[in-house]
Formats: structure tokens, sequence, C-alpha cells
């Protein structure tokens, strides 16, 4: 991928990639981008939420280990639960030189991906999920939130 000056900082935009029969996807442009500027792994792991794949820096991972383990007693079963649901089950993506990672069966399964992976930008994270269940959930999000009016604290700006 040819360097660029530009600087990234946060995951945006919602991206549709292809899935080939071995489960290898490219990952959208400014998403490498943004890992290679902060030099570090993409980590994945199965959503205990929803049904798509949740997608960390190596750094964000690492916070999330410290809040996990600042915010409940060692060897509780609230930590172990958490512990399990997120680290037993993520895994370390490199690229390959075209900039395609291979996504794991148990990923693939757990977010219904086949053919065809939407990459959803998230600010600091993303997510990757299959198009059709992406675009009903995302319809429904859109149509609550205009229903409860929501805003921003301050609306969003630094003033």
């Amino acid at each position: 991928m040819p360097k660029t000056d530009r600087k990234y900082s946060l995951f945006l935009d919602t991206t549709l990639n292809k899935v080939d029969a071995k489960g290898r996807v490219s990952i959208p442009a400014d998403f490498r981008a943004l890992l290679e500027q902060k030099e570090t792994q993409l980590t994945a792991f199965r959503s205990f939420s929803q049904p798509c794949i949740e997608c960390r820096t190596s750094e964000m991972m690492e916070k999330m280990a410290n809040d996990i383990e600042s915010s409940f007693d060692a060897f509780s079963d609230e930590q172990d639960d958490l512990t399990d649901l997120i680290f037993a089950d993520a895994k370390e993506f490199p690229f390959d030189s075209t900039g395609r990672i291979v996504l794991t069966e148990k990923l693939l399964k757990h977010a219904g991906i086949t053919d065809k992976a939407l990459f959803v930008g998230k600010g600091k994270t993303f997510q990757i999920w299959n198009p059709y269940t992406y675009e009903e959930l995302a319809a429904k999000r859109r149509e609550q939130a205009l229903a409860k009016h929501f805003k921003l604290k301050n609306g969003g700006s630094d003033d």
C-alpha cells in the first residue's frame, strides 16, 4: 500500500468487501492506514452483544484488560465471564501483502458472513457484519434514534 501523509484518527465509513472461499477479506484501505499509522495489530473477537465481529487495536485490547482488572475482583465470576467472552476468543490478524486477513470459521459463523463482509466504522473501533443483518439493524437504530431525538452533550462540538 502506498504511504500517505494523511493522518487518520478514527475508523469511519462503511465498506462492503468480498470474502473468498478461504475466508480472506481485504481490510478497507483507510482502516489499514490507521492501524499502520498507530503501528498496531488488528485484534478481533466475537461480539457478545451483536451478531458481528468486534475489531480493536492492540492498545484498545490492553486498555480493556486494564479496565476489567480494575473494575472486578480478581478471579470473580464477573471477571472470568468477561475475560472469557473477550480475550479467550480474541485473535490478532496480520495483513498479507495485499491488505487481507483470513477470518476464522468461528468468527465467520458467528457473524453469518459468507461471501461479503461489511466493515462498519465505530470511531475508535470497527465491526465486521453480514451486510444484510447490519442493514436491518441500522434501519431500526436510525428509526429509534430519530424517534427519541438523541442529542450529544454540547452538540458534539468543542465549544
